[in-house]
């Protein structure tokens, strides 16, 4: 079992930043690649962001390239997800979630192959 707890989240106005936290807790930290999701109303959970258990792959969604950066500490059990330059689009409850039984370099786009999930973090950007 792997638990995650994130954290970080808040309201914001457009233009600003945030960094959420994902403290993982359950087995080894560097054994699974991480992911952030999100889900607004109404709206499917989609990928924001990848990161191999290694640290040296990374993947964003396109409507985040070049704002967001994932990254991670295995030696603190957390995943980070810096944000900048928020716009109102990017409100939504914000995931992460662990993928087990990965190769060291890999990382996922796809929802269902993660394995746990955290409760998900509010982020609410004002215009």
């Amino acid at each position: 079992q792997v638990q995650l707890v994130e954290s970080g989240g808040g309201l914001v106005q457009s233009g600003g930043s945030l960094r959420l936290s994902c403290a993982a807790s359950g087995r080894p930290f560097n054994s699974y690649a991480m992911g952030w999701f999100r889900q607004a109303p109404g709206n499917e959970r989609e990928f924001v962001a990848a990161i191999s258990r290694s640290g040296g792959t990374t993947y964003y969604g396109d409507s985040v390239q070049g704002r967001f950066t994932i990254s991670r500490d295995n030696a603190k059990n957390t995943v980070y997800l810096q944000m900048n330059r928020l716009k109102p689009e990017d409100t939504a409850v914000y995931y992460c979630a662990a993928d087990l039984g990965v190769r060291w370099y890999y990382a996922s786009v796809r929802l269902n192959e993660y394995d746990y999930w955290g409760q998900g973090t509010q982020v609410t950007v004002s215009s």
